[in-house]
């Protein structure tokens, strides 16, 4: 059967694409490409350009590629930007879900995979966040999220379409330099975009009830997390450890171990040789909270993936593809 990726080319879609590939699977890959590079795709992945919202064209790829699962990751993805732009936000996110449903439903689709968040949980109050914490989020980004995953569930149920929510927590790193991520907006490529322009990283707070005084996040490797998806997406069409298919699924996607800020940091320094002033620490941002680690029991039981990659590799990694991308950051010698 053949996969469709939407948001294909960009930094999680082409591990998904290579993953699903490497494991056997035909894959087609949309994207509009306004974050997403063609290059980042496997030889021999078509890439349809266009939108989620466009609906024709999403007829025309599903025939013509006799697509039978879609993973779904097209979506804006911005925190602060959503809270900025929300009627962007829930048109892309939102409307463009529902665009590709009817599609999906027209299409005879048997499978979909979400791509949601931990952003859908808001701010919660345990050492561990299961899949029962309440969902409380805090912005117009976790809003499309918990909004999707209820469209995406409804809809499964009402067409027999056999559905999986992916909840991510913090993507890192890159199993190849090339597939890097190009943004700024998570912790690792800020380090290195501040260190990279003789800037201290900013660490906002450190009088949270942690350890250390700095938040802790629950980061999973980008590669892991591609892993995960193949697991979901064949578990969602009877091929895999939940025979028969069927049903939804919801889980969460990280390690169950905690990185403080402060410790992100100091890897950072290490990873990249200590280069650069020392972190500033700066006020708290509004919202942030003090600690946010996955329970990852349930996917473990659902589809027996285990995370194999350790936060110095995701570091490590991630340094190689920002150091492709941005040579000026590469230390000289004399």
């Amino acid at each position: 059967m053949t996969w469709l990726i939407t948001g294909g080319a960009g930094y999680i879609g082409a591990h998904v694409a290579r993953a699903l590939t490497a494991a056997g699977e035909r894959v087609v890959a949309l994207d509009d490409l306004s974050t997403g590079l063609a290059e980042r795709l496997p030889a021999g992945v078509p890439l349809v350009r266009g939108s989620v919202l466009d609906r024709r064209l999403l007829d025309r790829t599903l025939a013509e590629h006799g697509v039978r699962g879609v993973i779904h990751l097209a979506a804006r993805k911005q925190v602060g930007e959503s809270v900025e732009q929300p009627l962007a936000y829930y048109e892309e996110n939102l409307h463009g879900l529902v665009t590709l449903l009817g599609a999906v439903v027209d299409a005879g689709v048997r499978g979909f995979v979400f791509s949601s968040s931990a952003a859908v949980y808001g701010m919660p109050d345990v050492d561990l966040v299961t899949e029962q914490t309440p969902t409380v989020p805090m912005n117009p980004y976790g809003e499309t999220k918990l909004a999707g995953e209820w469209l995406v569930r409804a809809t499964g149920r009402a067409h027999g379409l056999s559905t999986a929510c992916l909840r991510y927590f913090n993507v890192a790193g890159t199993a190849r330099p090339e597939l890097s991520d190009t943004g700024v907006f998570n912790i690792v490529p800020m380090f290195f975009d501040a260190l990279t322009r003789g800037e201290p990283p900013r660490i906002f707070g450190d009088d949270y009830p942690t350890p250390d005084g700095t938040c802790v996040r629950d980061y999973i490797h980008v590669q892991d997390l591609a892993e995960a998806h193949v697991a979901a997406a064949r578990a969602t069409v009877g091929d895999g450890p939940r025979p028969g298919g069927g049903g939804d699924l919801t889980v969460n996607v990280g390690t169950g171990s905690g990185v403080s800020v402060r410790e992100m940091a100091d890897l950072v320094a290490e990873v990249t040789g200590g280069r650069g002033p020392a972190p500033l620490v700066v006020p708290r941002r509004p919202g942030d909270p003090a600690r946010v680690v996955a329970s990852a029991e349930r996917i473990r039981e659902e589809l027996g993936w285990e995370p194999r990659h350790g936060v110095r590799e995701m570091v490590a990694s991630a340094w190689e593809g920002w150091l492709l991308h941005h040579p000026e950051a590469r230390p000289t010698t004399i």
